[in-house]
């Protein structure tokens, strides 16, 4: 995986004396359980596959495969950026309007003769400002992430809906020139999967190996004792919530590329899916504990699964329950953890 930090340490106050070894014995236990978790939820994956291939004998076909590939990539990246919030201890609910609000920003470009390069970059800049305008209320303004960002879902999705008048705007000329962002191949592997793992990789670099991914464990552990650290949160949290705009909106070019068109309902309800695959993944709600490594297993989970289901004929009113229950246990898992970390 990806080394998730833990920063129980910033939660748990310094003993001294004999409590030392108690503290130290709490501590072992805690990066015991994470190990686990993190071993655990590979190896569901690991099980879903083998499933898989005993259910149904097109499942590990190559089209097949890629095509999991190819849907795991978009939820992937918008769980990436997820990842950077809940690992502050908030949560976002408005990814999927902006990927709406990005679809219908790059189709418009697009469709308006806008050469691809600049209306790529743009609409990637539209949905980092729906991002920005999260993060503004939340630390100007003293919003909950909650409340903001579920005001934000309605207020984008309202707002590509009145744009395009509920309608489809098709990407005209411009569409074989970008087709290849969500349907070409390089080196034999669909260009959404390099797009994922070039994401992955910057997140888990920065995440990792720089003093700002440092900040934002420290943020998520323990706000109060992250700024009387000296650690400027409110420019932390709120750079969190652009980065998970971002994220949105690169996974919209990768959907308007694949359909060759931009829909104002583009993105609806990837939210619960991008928060089911990094609560999946092991990054806590309560913030400070988790990684983007655990996201990508997360997301490989929950594409899997779906994959599963359609092969085999499950309703897709049905997949929802199979998804919720696994929420619902990894939710519980989290707390299990919680409790044996003593916190």
């Amino acid at each position: 995986m990806d080394g998730s930090l833990d920063m129980t340490a910033v939660r748990t106050p310094v003993r001294n004396g004999d409590d030392d070894s108690r503290w130290a014995a709490l501590g072992r236990r805690a990066a015991l359980a994470r190990r686990l978790r993190t071993s655990g939820i590979f190896l569901v994956l690991v099980l879903f596959v083998v499933i898989g291939s005993i259910l149904s004998p097109h499942f590990l076909t190559t089209s097949n495969i890629l095509n999991v590939a190819r849907q795991m990539s978009i939820v992937g990246i918008v769980g990436v950026g997820m990842t950077f919030v809940i690992l502050t201890a908030g949560i976002d609910l408005s990814v999927g309007s902006i990927v709406g609000v990005s679809a219908i920003t790059g189709a418009a470009l697009l469709s308006g003769g806008v050469p691809w390069p600049l209306a790529c970059l743009l609409a990637m800049v539209a949905g980092a400002f729906v991002g920005a305008l999260n993060g503004l209320g939340i630390t100007n303004r003293g919003v909950q992430p909650f409340i903001m960002t579920l005001a934000m879902l309605v207020i984008a999705r309202g707002v590509t809906m009145t744009y395009a008048n509920g309608q489809p705007i098709p990407l005209g000329d411009a569409g074989p020139a970008v087709a290849w962002i969500g349907s070409g191949e390089l080196l034999g592997v669909p260009v959404p999967v390099w797009m994922l793992g070039l994401v992955f990789a910057i997140a888990s670099f920065v995440l990792h190996s720089t003093p700002y991914g440092r900040k934002v464990y420290a943020v998520g552990g323990n706000l109060e004792a992250a700024r009387r650290s000296g650690i400027n949160t409110r420019r932390i949290v709120f750079s969190v919530y652009v980065i998970s705009g971002l994220c949105a909106a690169v996974s919209s070019l990768i959907v308007i590329s694949r359909l060759s068109s931009g829909t104002p309902s583009m993105g609806t309800g990837l939210e619960l899916d991008a928060i089911a695959v990094v609560v999946i993944g092991g990054t806590s709600l309560f913030g400070g504990v988790g990684g983007v490594g655990g996201t990508m297993v997360g997301a490989g989970i929950v594409s899997v699964l779906e994959n599963l289901l359609n092969l085999l004929g499950v309703s897709p009113f049905t997949q929802q329950i199979a998804k919720g229950l696994i929420i619902l246990g990894a939710v519980l898992l989290e707390g299990r953890t919680r409790k044996t970390e003593g916190i």
